[in-house]
């Protein structure tokens, strides 16, 4: 079941992890539901244990999961031009 949040991040960080993950074809959602999936499955006592490196070869060779909700052309069409202003 997916449950959204809120969450606030520094500008930067946001802008270079929307490219990574535009770059690596899956969204920021995405990106984040990984690291958070590794940090809390991972039982590290610390967050500078994590593998960083693990989690972005996973994202990067496609290990994950796509779950994604069928859009309609005209919401496909909406977003799109919503995107360009």
């Amino acid at each position: 079941m997916d449950a959204k949040i809120t969450m606030s991040f520094d500008a930067n960080i946001i802008d270079k992890a929307k490219h990574y993950a535009e770059n690596k074809g899956i969204s920021l959602s995405r990106l984040t539901e990984i690291l958070l999936r590794k940090a809390t499955m991972g039982g590290y006592q610390d967050i500078e244990d994590i593998p960083v490196s693990n989690w972005v070869t996973t994202v990067s060779e496609g290990e994950a999961e796509y779950i994604t909700n069928p859009r309609t052309r005209k919401q496909t069409k909406d977003e799109y031009y919503n995107r360009k202003k």
